[in-house]
């Protein structure tokens, strides 16, 4: 995995993790949705770039 691309994935995962935070405690349900997006969307590009590094192998 690209250090560029690992960076990128966690930055998503944390970003999500705060608009998920931010979403429940003022009760917009809007952002806790966009923050679980985020976040999945993060955890997906970690697992693509897991899989090209084990391909490499």
């Amino acid at each position: 995995m690209t250090a560029n691309e690992k960076a990128r994935a966690k930055a998503e995962q944390a970003v999500g993790k705060i608009a998920r935070a931010v979403g429940r405690a003022t009760g917009n349900t809007k952002l806790v949705a966009k923050g679980a997006a985020a976040e999945a969307m993060g955890k997906a590009r970690g697992n693509k770039e897991s899989l090209k590094e084990t391909g490499r192998r």
